[in-house]
């Protein structure tokens, strides 16, 4: 298959699952992830048209077939590193969600929606003062509500030590 073949493929597949023709876009997809087995972009679009469908389990080895290989785009990769850390949690793999989205929030550390599912996934596993940390760090920094900003400097105070006495 040449490259122009495989762009046009994939695209159709992509438009597909934007239409609401999930299963649809999932078979083509399906069949273009064996063809181009080592292909990052076409695995993690399987995995989000995986996703989609509620086939969670399905969707973690191109998840994680994306991630190993190379071609992702920036955007592409946090998604793939939210999509994976979001459906180990799904799946109560609570330690790889955790694991998982620690990583990505390393990697791309002003990615709210990569805190905000670690924070979650933390909760899971019983961590609850760095869940808690983390969400008050995202409101702190990212509201837009008046008194949130108004107390701003407390907010961030108290996210660095919940048991902190005045």
């Amino acid at each position: 298959m040449n490259d122009h073949d495989r762009d046009d493929l994939l695209a159709t597949a992509v438009r597909l699952r934007t239409e609401g023709r999930q299963e649809e876009a999932r078979q083509r997809l399906l069949t273009l992830a064996a063809a181009l087995p080592e292909d990052a972009e076409i695995a993690y679009q399987t995995a989000w048209a995986h996703d989609v469908l509620g086939l969670e389990a399905e969707a973690v080895p191109f998840y994680v077939r994306s991630l190993a290989g190379t071609g992702l785009s920036e955007e592409d990769r946090r998604g793939a590193l939210l999509g994976l850390g979001s459906t180990y949690r799904v799946l109560g793999r609570y330690e790889k969600a955790v694991e998982v989205l620690r990583g990505g929030a390393e990697e791309f550390p002003g990615d709210g929606a990569l805190r905000t599912f670690l924070a979650m996934a933390l909760f899971n596993t019983g961590e609850h003062h760095e869940a808690m940390r983390l969400l008050l760090e995202l409101l702190a920094s990212g509201s837009t509500d008046p008194s949130v900003h108004e107390y701003r400097a407390a907010i961030e105070y108290y996210a660095r030590d919940l048991h902190a006495t005045v």
